[in-house]
C-alpha cells in the first residue's frame, strides 16, 4: 500500500500540526503552512485533524497510486485531474488502483494539501512527522520529496471493490467564510509603542505588497516605511507563527510555519491565528492590508473556525458511515 512520486513539483514536504513544545531547544515547529487546509482535508476523509498530509506548491507534483484509497485535496486549487478526469477541491475521492493524480494549471491560492485517509507511514521525529528541511529530520529523511520516492500509507482504503472507479463522493467542505478577503486581522504586538505615531497610524488598514523573496520562514511585506521614535537595539525574544517583525529596512516580515525561534527585530504584532490561512495563500505580487483587533476578537473568530471544523467532522462521519454502508 503506497504512493510514487513521478513528478516531484516545488517544495513538495510532508507536514502535520508542526512540532510543539521545543522552541527552547531552538527547534523550530515546522508544520503546514496553511493549518486550516490540512483540517479540512483530514476532516473530509476522518482522519484524525492533525494527521501527516502532503504540502505541495505550483508546479505541482505527479502521484502514482500503488493501492485504492480515499482522499481529499484542499487550499489551493490547482487544476487537479486523476486520469486526466478532473477532480475538485474540497471533497473526498476514491481514487482507484494504478491511478496518477496530476495538476493542470493554477487556478486560484498558493499552496495545496493532500490527505489520504489513514495516513502516510512515517517515523516520528519529537513528537511529529512534519519535515524541517533545516535540521533534515522529519517527514521523508528531512527532504522535499523527489520523483521515485515511495510512501506507504498506515491502512488500505475502506472500499471492497479495488477495481471501482473513480469516485467525487457528493459532499463537500465550504470555505468560503473561512478565508478572508486580503484584510488581515492582527494584534498589536509588544514593541507596537515604540513605532512613531505616524508608522503607528499606517499600520491601521495599510496597503503592503507581499514581494517575492518569501518562503516558508516568513512572507515579506512591501509597504510604507516604518519608523521607529528612536534608535534601539533589542535582546533576542521569543517569536511565533504570525509575528510581525520590523526589519532595519523599515519594511516587514511576517513569520511562518519554519520561523526562527528567537528574534532581535521589533515584533510590532502578530497575525492572529485564523487569518495566516489567509495570508500564505497569497501568492507573490498580492496586496494586503493589515487591520487591528484586540484579543477578545481574535478568540472569537478562532472560535468559529473551530466550531466549523467540529460541525465539518461530524457531516462527514454521518456521510461517510452512510456512504460505506451503502
Amino acid at each position: 500500500m503506497s504512493i510514487t512520486i513521478i513528478k516531484a513539483g516545488l517544495f513538495t514536504t510532508v507536514q502535520d500540526a508542526g512540532r510543539k513544545g521545543f522552541q527552547h531547544l531552538g527547534i523550530n515547529p515546522s508544520g503546514a503552512m496553511d493549518a486550516l487546509a490540512m483540517q479540512i482535508a483530514n476532516v473530509l476523509i476522518q482522519n484524525k485533524s492533525d494527521e501527516a498530509v502532503i504540502e505541495f506548491f505550483y508546479p505541482a507534483p505527479t502521484i502514482h497510486f500503488n493501492t485504492a484509497a480515499f482522499i481529499a485535496l484542499s487550499g489551493a486549487d490547482f487544476g487537479a485531474t486523476i486520469n486526466d478526469i478532473p477532480v475538485p477541491t474540497n471533497h473526498p475521492i476514491f481514487v482507484p488502483e494504478n491511478a496518477v493524480l496530476s495538476f493542470t494549471k493554477k487556478i486560484s491560492g498558493h499552496i495545496a494539501y493532500l490527505a489520504i485517509q489513514g495516513g502516510l507511514e512515517l517515523n516520528e521525529w519529537m513528537n511529529s512527522y512534519s519535515t524541517n528541511t533545516r535540521a533534515g529530520a522529519g517527514g521523508i529523511e528531512g527532504r522535499i520529496l523527489i520523483k521515485g520516492d515511495q510512501l506507504y500509507l498506515k491502512a488500505a482504503a475502506t472500499q471492497e471493490n479495488k477495481e471501482s472507479p473513480l469516485q467525487v463522493l457528493p459532499w463537500m467542505a465550504d470555505t468560503k467564510g473561512l478565508y478572508q478577503t486580503q484584510s488581515l486581522r492582527y494584534l498589536p504586538g509588544n514593541e507596537f509603542g515604540l513605532l512613531n505615531m505616524v508608522s503607528q497610524q499606517f499600520m491601521t488598514n495599510a496597503q503592503f505588497t507581499l514581494n517575492a523573496d518569501s518562503d516558508r520562514m516568513g512572507y515579506r511585506l512591501k509597504g510604507p516605511e516604518l519608523k521607529c521614535k528612536k534608535t534601539i537595539e533589542l535582546i533576542s525574544s521569543g517569536v511565533t507563527n504570525g509575528t510581525i517583525q520590523l526589519l532595519p529596512n523599515g519594511q516587514c516580515i511576517v513569520l511562518l510555519a519554519d520561523h526562527q525561534t528567537t528574534g532581535g527585530y521589533p515584533r510590532i504584532g502578530h497575525i492572529i491565528q485564523s487569518d495566516i490561512p489567509t495570508l500564505v495563500q497569497q501568492s507573490p505580487g498580492s496586496t494586503i492590508r493589515l487591520i487591528p483587533v484586540n484579543m477578545e476578537t481574535a478568540e472569537k473568530i478562532n472560535n468559529r473556525h473551530s466550531q466549523y471544523l467540529q460541525q465539518l467532522k461530524n457531516a462527514c462521519t454521518l456521510q461517510l458511515n452512510a456512504y460505506h454502508r451503502h
